[in-house]
């Protein structure tokens, strides 16, 4: 294989990983509803859609080409994880889900 490919994909995978790991502390660490939600919608997504990069080019540089169920699987991702996250923080709105004080941002209270 291309050293060069080695690298892109190395690179992404630690990437990615790094980004997921990010979105795991994150959603341990924050104070309430709304903040949980934010890190791991955020950074798994990045993180998880550069894995499945990786994948796709580890697999297009074996010979293998391009599958689609791969690049269907991060098109799907990327459309639905910010769509489902606004669905989810505008239903705890809707049910008064209680925040942080320390939580900046008051769209609800205009």
């Amino acid at each position: 294989m291309n050293p060069i490919v080695e690298y892109l994909i190395a690179g992404l995978l630690l990437t990615g990983g790094a980004f997921t790991l990010i979105g795991a502390i994150g959603l341990a660490r924050m104070p309430d509803f709304y903040t949980r939600l934010h890190a791991p919608t955020k950074a798994t997504t990045v993180g998880v859609g550069a894995i499945i990069i990786a994948s796709v080019a580890y697999a297009s540089s074996q010979g293998a080409g391009i599958d689609t169920a791969e690049v269907l699987i991060t098109v799907f991702l990327f459309m639905t994880a910010p769509v489902s996250a606004n669905i989810m923080a505008k239903s705890a709105m809707h049910l008064d889900v209680k925040r942080m004080p320390e939580t900046r941002g008051k769209p609800w209270d205009q």
